[in-house]
């Protein structure tokens, strides 16, 4: 039942906090619960439970049980609750005593082997490939034509729907209004995003591109997408 639920993971995993790397191991767990984000889990032995203050806070998952919480306290600085760890797991549940996981966004960084981690872990049963192609692309917005390429880089990702990625000297990049609206992918990066102007309609956070994308979709740097499920 847990096959694909509760996997081991050979990437070295790290966690940084405060200046200390609270957590490091090269023999990580990942839950992979249904509904949730993909979770890494630290053997004990992997993690600064020195840095670790235990609290009197705890939740519980009708799937997982109680979980136990503990500050994270590395010289004046402070993250509360943001280790926690099952210590008698429902039956029937993967056996994750003796397995700490931290609060993502209360690290001040993660790491797989070098790379730096965004939003969440990964999923390995999550693919993310960028395929340049030679479809002919079109994007109308408002009545207005704002690309028109033969030169497309597609990206598939696993669970989403196609993106067409536009070079952009095939878009109308004169419409286009630099937007303050970023968002962060653990597989391609960050995301800035654009209005665009046509006639005196502004449609806002319409374009985004990925400036500097991670390695794997490296293909789509500098590139234009589009929302294609909106009107």
């Amino acid at each position: 039942m847990w096959e694909n639920e509760w996997i081991e993971s050979a990437r070295w995993v790290r966690a940084r906090f405060g200046g200390e790397w609270l957590a490091s191991s090269k023999r990580m767990m990942l839950l992979r619960q249904h509904g949730f984000l993909p979770v890494y889990y630290f053997p004990v032995a992997d993690v600064q439970v020195d840095l670790l203050e235990p609290t009197e806070y705890t939740t519980e998952s009708p799937y997982k049980g109680t979980a136990s919480y503990w500050d994270v306290v590395v010289g004046h600085r402070l993250a509360p609750c943001a280790a926690w760890s099952y210590l008698d797991p429902k039956p029937g549940s993967p056996d994750t005593r003796g397995y700490y996981s931290f609060d993502w966004h209360s690290m001040d960084a993660w790491y797989e082997e070098s790379e730096r981690l965004y939003v969440h872990a990964r999923d390995p049963y999550v693919r993310v490939d960028a395929l340049p192609s030679r479809r002919r692309v079109q994007v109308e917005v408002g009545g207005a034509l704002v690309a028109d390429t033969r030169r497309p880089v597609l990206l598939f990702e696993t669970g989403l729907v196609t993106r067409y990625y536009i070079p952009p000297v095939d878009t109308r990049a004169d419409l286009m209004r630099p937007s303050a609206t970023f968002t962060m992918c653990p597989y391609k990066g960050r995301a800035s995003y654009y209005d665009l102007l046509i006639g005196d309609r502004l449609y806002e956070d319409a374009v985004w591109e990925y400036r500097r994308p991670l390695p794997d979709v490296v293909d789509v740097t500098g590139h234009f997408c589009f929302w294609n499920e909106r009107d």
